[in-house]
């Protein structure tokens, strides 16, 4: 059993939406495939990742570094002799060869990509989805049934007036979700409000409605937000400063009742120990939103989890970023509180089984081995000129 081949290939997710800190004008994604030798129902067993919006494909990371640790490695060192298998975590080892500690940047991003093709690999080979084989492997066969989603759009876009924010919302609302999120930051505070308040007169409830700033405040501006979002009772308030800024997180921690939400640009569970040490989050209310295709990988979200555990956080706060399926089977599998969704945006990447809806803001899991990539028509076409 070995890894014959490493691909990857970038694909443009290209649009004129924007957060209160970029546009996706020149968006790429990375997709890569994972060749094996092993054979399943007369074809190779191919393993797919990607990575998740909002950070650059990693495909020259991958080719300079990454994808020849992993071809060059003693095939023998790779397999799981216990699970007769590939051996994700001989893998990731492999892929981190020579990398000196810190500095979690975009190679976070390569390494989480490769490692999410490595996974849907292993789930393959084992003939069973991702999210039963890590129920097995690390919830005493315990897995969830369905998870929990909310739909994140309310990007800025041209033209798009509080009437056609309301109509993006209405949609969530009509294909089943009971939370939507929505982008702030962009514009002045007053804007902001009036921009929030059109969409509480569609979703009716500020318990329905997430706000993100996506890091783009200021300590001044960040507690200015807080007061003026504080009498709507909002589902969450999401990184409003920059993420590795901890004492803007405590500072919101003091003054602002409800919960708040932040984690997606941390890349590694020393980040993670340290917002949870230093950012002033409560275990009580608050969210993280740690990405496993950001963030080095299943692998290394494992260690994470760890660390909340021994910091006495559950893993039920915690609702991945990036609105893709491994982070489903993840939340499935590990017991996550939910998952992030895109109807809409970053497509094929974002959504998930096409036959699968979701009801009353819950979806459920597909029940092909692997990630389930080839429950989405569109996706697995893409992922198909790879292998």
């Amino acid at each position: 059993m070995r890894i014959l081949e490493v691909r990857e290939k970038t694909f443009s997710i290209a649009s004129p939406i924007a957060n209160a800190f970029i546009d996706f004008s020149k968006m790429t994604c990375s997709v890569v495939a994972v060749v094996t030798d092993v054979i399943r129902d007369g074809k190779p067993v191919v393993g797919y990742g990607f990575n998740s919006n909002g950070r650059y494909g990693q495909g020259a990371l991958m080719r300079d570094r990454f994808i020849a640790r992993v071809l060059e490695a003693d095939p023998a060192t790779l397999i799981d002799q216990a699970n007769d298998n590939l051996d994700p975590f001989a893998i990731w080892a492999a892929l981190m060869t020579n990398e000196k500690p810190g500095g979690h940047g975009e190679r976070s991003v390569a390494v989480g990509t490769i490692d999410m093709a490595v996974w849907d690999a292993v789930a393959k080979i084992a003939g069973v989805p991702l999210w039963r084989l890590l129920a097995d492997r690390y919830r005493d066969g315990r897995a969830d049934d369905s998870v929990w989603v909310y739909a994140a759009g309310g990007y800025y876009y041209p033209g798009k007036d509080h009437g056609k924010l309301q109509d993006e919302m209405r949609g969530y609302l009509d294909r089943g979700y009971q939370v939507v999120k929505m982008k702030i930051g962009a514009v002045p505070l007053d804007e902001d409000l009036a921009r929030i308040e059109a969409v509480l007169e569609v979703v009716g409830d500020g318990a329905r409605l997430a706000v993100d700033a996506n890091g783009r405040f200021d300590l001044k501006t960040a507690l200015e937000y807080a007061k003026a979002l504080q009498p709507h009772g909002l589902f969450w308030y999401e990184e409003a400063g920059d993420p590795l800024d901890y004492e803007i997180q405590a500072r919101l921690a003091e003054v602002y009742d409800g919960p708040l939400a932040t984690g997606e640009n941390l890349f590694s569970h020393q980040d993670a120990r340290n917002l949870l040490r230093y950012g002033g989050m409560r275990a009580d209310r608050d969210w993280l939103q740690f990405d496993c295709a950001l963030s080095y990988g299943l692998v290394e979200y494992l260690r994470t989890l760890d660390v909340l555990a021994d910091l006495g956080w559950s893993a039920r706060r915690v609702v991945p970023h990036g609105g893709h399926q491994m982070s489903l089977n993840i939340a499935a599998g590990l017991g996550l509180g939910g998952n992030e969704s895109y109807p809409d945006v970053f497509q094929p990447f974002g959504g998930f089984a096409d036959d699968i809806a979701v009801e009353n803001g819950r979806v459920a899991l597909p029940q092909s081995p692997g990630v389930g990539f080839e429950s989405k028509a569109a996706l697995i076409a893409l992922m198909r000129e790879l292998a």
